[in-house]
């Protein structure tokens, strides 16, 4: 099998978290599915990220991007206590090492009762437990 962009894709359409990847201008680039369902209406591919985080995010990416470009991997950024999740900065560099862009993962709690159930649409009952 021969590893394209369509393996590639399908790969990380398979990914139940949210993947949005944004270029070094800001732009988002990439969506995986689980992103496209989430975030339907609000973030579309071309657009700057800035359309759905407010300016005021800036600065904090800036400094992440200065922090990944001196060689830091993935960062902590906060504890969201209004939803349980942990989230984190995620630098993603070419072969050369270079930042290219980045991505905010999203990592949440499961039920410690039931750990088998699937991560799936995590933010749906996310939002209803936050609530």
């Amino acid at each position: 099998m021969e590893i394209n962009e369509a393996v590639l894709s399908a790969i990380l359409d398979a990914y139940p978290y949210e993947i949005v990847f944004v270029d070094r201008t800001h732009t988002v680039r990439y969506m995986n599915k689980t992103a496209k369902k989430r975030y339907e209406g609000r973030v579309f591919i071309g657009n700057s990220l800035f359309n759905c985080h407010n300016e005021s995010t800036k600065p904090k990416i800036e400094a992440f991007l200065e922090r990944a470009d001196a060689g830091e991997d993935e960062m902590f950024e906060v504890y969201n206590g209004k939803t349980g999740e942990r989230e984190f900065f995620t630098p993603v560099k070419d072969s050369s090492g270079t930042v290219i862009g980045y991505f905010e993962r999203h990592e949440v709690p499961w039920d410690d009762e039931h750990p088998e159930v699937p991560v799936g649409d995590y933010w749906l009952r996310r939002r209803a437990s936050a609530k």
